[in-house]
């Protein structure tokens, strides 16, 4: 494996961009399911404090596929498909045939079936994309690394998140179905998806090389000592006891930004279509002119998240990666808390600005700041445990919102959105508590 005192080449630019193009058509997986999910459950008959669990599945399912996939990329070498690649080109088959399938359910059950697979492949493809970075980069090109990642997820987002008002605004095609029935503007939406997820990631396995291990001979035998499918589950739960202090602090950061992001994406269909535009029934025009907004305001927020994901490494260059996410979360919560008081569609777009900056911190700085801290030849499980800290919470919004909503909220999805701006604002703060022993500023 490649020691961590090895120097690493500079990259061109165009280096970032070919090594970082899959992520455009990962985040069209991540922006047609977290703009449309919920409204396709509702449209199939779920109640909307039945939501949350059936989002279940999906962040249960990163928990146990990234770290696996994480450890496993980096025991694999090939001369033709490197490390990382073999395990982007997989992911991106099976989550092509996901994105076909899941607004063709025929039931709820088989539609929150679709979820866990297409989320399962999604992470296949994504977990390494981030180790990539870190395998290929110097320390100094790291934070512009993540950037261009982030670039392409807000460029991939926008497209993905606005795709079904596109559709029926651009193209004619009908917004409105059957009741039980997926309106054709979101099935096309997803069958484009499908295409251009395989197409970019593609592109980044042809296109990007990666560098083979500095020993070939110790890189085997470490595979023949970590081999077995026991031995492989003992070495992840023995890198996640050992997991770096900066990576700790981080894991706090990382839980409440992350449920803040949840609770956006389960029940921002919900609150905009009942609290903005007053409707309830998902066979409606009015609904699905609701619905269809949200996809535009979900391509807001990673519309500002692209341009700011440049502008985010200038910023921390002058006051530190700390300093400048610390701002963004609390920015971010303050403007998802806000939407409680918007009542025209038009201004709902204000907040999104403010959560495109969050989210394009919330890309960045965490994995800028943590490849810092971890060793080279651990880069992949590490990256994959650090996503615990994202599927985690996750998974308490997905157990306990339902119930929030039944108990306490009065089936008013808009207060699932006030807690999560709270939640980020939250997240905010404690970055505060954050070692980013690699800032240039702090060595500065």
């Amino acid at each position: 494996m490649k020691p961590a005192h090895t120097p690493k080449p500079k990259l061109s630019f165009w280096d970032l961009w070919n090594m970082s193009f899959g992520f455009m058509g990962i985040q069209f997986g991540f922006g047609l399911q977290n703009a449309n999910v919920s409204r396709i459950f509702e449209t199939l008959g779920a109640a909307k404090d039945d939501i949350p669990i059936l989002w279940l599945a999906a962040p249960v399912t990163g928990l146990l596929v990234q770290p696996i996939v994480g450890y496993l990329s980096d025991r694999t070498w090939s001369l033709r498909w490197g490390r990382r690649r073999p395990f982007f080109l997989i992911g991106a088959i099976l989550s092509s045939i996901a994105l076909i399938l899941m607004p063709n359910s025929p039931a709820l059950w088989f539609a929150a079936g679709m979820l866990w697979i297409l989320d399962a492949s999604i992470n296949i493809s994504m977990e390494p994309f981030r180790a990539l970075v870190a395998d290929k980069l110097p320390s100094k090109q790291r934070t512009n690394g993540f950037a261009v990642q982030t670039f392409f997820i807000g460029v991939g987002a926008v497209i993905a998140s606005a795709l079904p008002y596109m559709m029926t605004n651009w193209f004619g095609v009908i917004n409105t179905a059957a009741p039980g029935e997926v309106p054709q503007s979101v099935v096309l939406s997803f069958y484009i998806g499908a295409f251009v997820f395989f197409a970019t990631v593609l592109w980044t396995v042809l296109r990007t090389r990666e560098y083979p291990p500095v020993d070939m001979a110790a890189f085997e035998q470490e595979k023949r000592d970590t081999a077995g499918f026991f031995q492989g589950f003992a070495n992840i739960f023995k890198s996640m006891m050992g997991m770096p202090k900066t990576m700790v602090q981080l894991a706090v950061v990382q839980y409440f930004t992350w449920f803040a992001l949840f609770c956006m994406w389960i029940y921002t269909t919900s609150a905009v279509t009942s609290h903005v535009y007053g409707a309830s029934d998902t066979s409606s025009l009015l609904y699905n002119e609701g619905a269809d907004w949200v996809g535009i305001l979900m391509a807001m927020y990673n519309g500002v998240a692209a341009p700011a994901a440049f502008l985010l490494p200038a910023l921390a260059s002058k006051i530190g990666r700390r300093a400048v996410h610390m701002i963004s979360l609390i920015i971010g919560g303050i403007s998802l808390a806000s939407i409680y008081y918007i009542q025209s569609p038009l201004m709902l777009l204000l907040p999104f600005v403010g959560i495109g900056i969050a989210w394009a911190s919330t890309l960045t700085m965490p994995y800028a700041i943590l490849a810092g801290s971890l060793p080279d030849d651990k880069m992949g499980v590490y990256m994959g445990i650090f996503n615990f800290f994202i599927v985690i919470p996750q998974i308490t919004a997905a157990t306990i919102l339902g119930f929030m909503m039944r108990n306490y909220f009065g089936n008013e999805a808009i207060w699932v959105l006030v807690l999560g701006g709270v939640s980020m604002a939250i997240a905010g703060l404690m970055v505060m508590f954050v070692d980013d022993v690699d800032d240039v500023v702090a060595k500065s």
